[in-house]
């Protein structure tokens, strides 16, 4: 999947595999562990070895809700993600869903499949162009903010809402930051980039999602549960707004006849539209050289419980590896 010859080629490192029991990672597997490169399970607390030798969680990707970040940095553990590794990949991917949305290329895949009778139809389905169109953005960190420089060519105007952005950044792309009102009014296209919190999550529900114009477009791939799935079904259904892409949904895998999957006017994706080979190198690329970092007695990258960087049980495993 990714290279782990960095890591296999280190005489100073012995590595194993580990499965998950019911989802989880089992602590009795990692009780002689150093560092943890995290896949699909959960880490949580029960999954904090009792040796306290365990020093870092290596995320793969930049969502962490499935790990229990309060027990790591109880336990004087760093959780590292790998934004370097995701943020073009899911940029990438959310302009996908901009193209593909605004050319209407289901719709028109489905009519070349219909043979005469579909070509038929072609001038009932005119797209929209996007010179001059505004993309909206629920929150401008690190993929969100790259969203802004890949659609730079398409010269669309920008709004963007995000309490915590960096103004210089949003300066420097020409991003107008906006209310959260203003994000859901204006938008014809808005992608949602923010992390799962208590702040986020059902962020995007039945009033704001009335506030959008008719003709405006939702896209998430950011995680499932920022949007209430059921008031976007509606949504969709009639015709509040004009369609969705979606990358994530707030149960997943999506279950048969899950009833968002049987609207016509979404794109749908499971959970991988961003994956690709360069995508899945970069990441696991970072989350080997946080490893290494750790083995060096260094201060990885992409800290997400940043206290843990003064956690004396933590500092004491740094000063153990040099």
């Amino acid at each position: 999947m990714f290279d782990l010859s960095p890591l296999e080629d280190d005489p100073r490192i012995e590595m194993l595999y580990v499965d998950a029991v019911d989802g989880a990672i089992p602590a009795s597997a990692l009780e002689d562990v150093d560092a943890l490169i995290l896949l699909v399970p959960r880490f949580s607390r029960g999954s904090v070895p009792k040796s306290g030798r365990l020093a870092i969680v290596a995320r793969f990707g930049v969502g962490f809700d499935s790990v229990d970040v309060g027990a790591c940095t109880d336990n004087g553990i760093v959780l590292c993600t790998t934004p370097d590794g995701v943020r073009r990949p899911v940029a990438i991917a959310i302009l996908t869903f901009i193209l593909a949305l605004a050319g209407k290329l289901k719709t028109k895949d489905t009519l070349v499949r219909q043979g005469p009778s579909g070509w038929a139809q072609r001038s009932e389905h005119m797209g929209t162009g996007l010179i001059g169109r505004t993309l909206g953005q629920l929150g401008i960190g690190n993929i969100g903010a790259e969203v802004f420089r890949v659609a730079a060519p398409l010269g669309m105007r920008y709004i963007a809402y995000d309490p915590y952005a960096d103004k210089a950044v949003a300066r420097e792309l020409g991003i107008e930051l906006v209310n959260l009102e203003t994000l859901f009014r204006e938008s014809d296209f808005l992608s949602v980039s923010c992390p799962l919190n208590d702040e986020t999550r059902g962020i995007v529900n039945a009033e704001r999602l009335a506030l959008m114009k008719p003709t405006a477009y939702l896209i998430n791939t950011s995680r499932g549960p920022t949007v209430d799935q059921k008031a976007l079904h509606d949504a969709l259904k009639n015709d509040v707004i004009a369609g969705a892409g979606l990358d994530v949904f707030e149960v997943e895998p999506t279950a048969d006849g899950e009833p968002i999957t049987r609207l016509d006017n979404v794109l749908l994706a499971p959970h991988a539209l961003c994956w690709t080979d360069q995508c899945f190198a970069g990441i696991g690329a970072a989350d080997v050289e946080a490893v290494l970092a750790v083995s060096r007695g260094e201060m990885p990258r992409g800290i997400v419980n940043r206290e843990v960087s003064k956690n004396a049980t933590f500092l004491a495993k740094l000063e153990s590896y040099r």
